[in-house]
């Protein structure tokens, strides 16, 4: 949970799952000038990536000087995330679930959108769909602690959602999974530009062309 001396407090979501071997950091947008703030959350939250689903209102330096890595997966407020986003973003937690970071028993990722109340939920949400949890009980468990997530086309989203096959397998028994990812991912501080072989997004102007056909 987050400390109750915090100033984030009423800011930032735990989101921590039985069955799910990440934890989650729901929060609203940081900026220049609240970062540092935010910073000190995810240290002591063991924060490894910090997520960002909206338009850049800072810039990721301070993260990668704390070997916090960044990545940018922006779409449309109040909408749901495309098949390349979504690509990305399992990608991310299949490299989270598979090559865990030596000495962190449960790493954390931190997600945030502009309120933190659409866009990071969802992509919250679909980690634990992927990990097995059922859609609304997802749903009702980030709302429990992220109160006014989700609104009604998220919510039809998620339950018509269909974990990816290498999931399914992982729900069947696989002891590893396979991950697409490996080749392009590394911890310690930096802007993740490309997870998948599909898709990549390689730069500022990249992101941003992306970020407008998204919306």
């Amino acid at each position: 949970m987050v400390r109750t001396n915090s100033p984030l407090r009423h800011m930032v979501s735990v989101i921590n799952h039985d069955k799910v071997g990440i934890r989650f950091l729901i929060m609203d947008c940081p900026t220049e000038t609240t970062l540092p703030l935010y910073a000190d959350e995810f240290l002591e939250h063991n924060v490894t990536t910090v997520v960002r689903c909206c338009a850049s209102t800072y810039s990721p330096d301070l993260l990668l000087n704390y070997g916090i890595d960044f990545l940018d997966l922006p779409f449309r407020d109040g909408g749901v995330p495309n098949n390349v986003i979504v690509a990305q973003w399992i990608a991310l937690i299949d490299k989270h679930t598979s090559d865990p970071l030596y000495g962190i028993e449960k790493p954390t990722i931190a997600v945030h959108c502009v309120a933190g109340l659409g866009r990071a939920p969802v992509l919250v949400a679909l980690a634990l769909l992927e990990m097995g949890v059922n859609p609304l009980d997802a749903i009702d468990f980030i709302r429990q602690r992220r109160r006014g997530a989700f609104n009604k086309l998220q919510i039809h989203y998620l339950d018509q959602y269909k974990r990816t096959t290498k999931y399914r397998r992982l729900s069947s028994g696989s002891s590893h999974s396979i991950s697409s990812s490996s080749a392009f991912f590394s911890w310690g501080g930096r802007v993740l530009s490309k997870l998948t072989n599909k898709g990549g997004i390689h730069g500022p102007q990249q992101q941003e062309q992306h970020y407008q056909q998204s919306v």
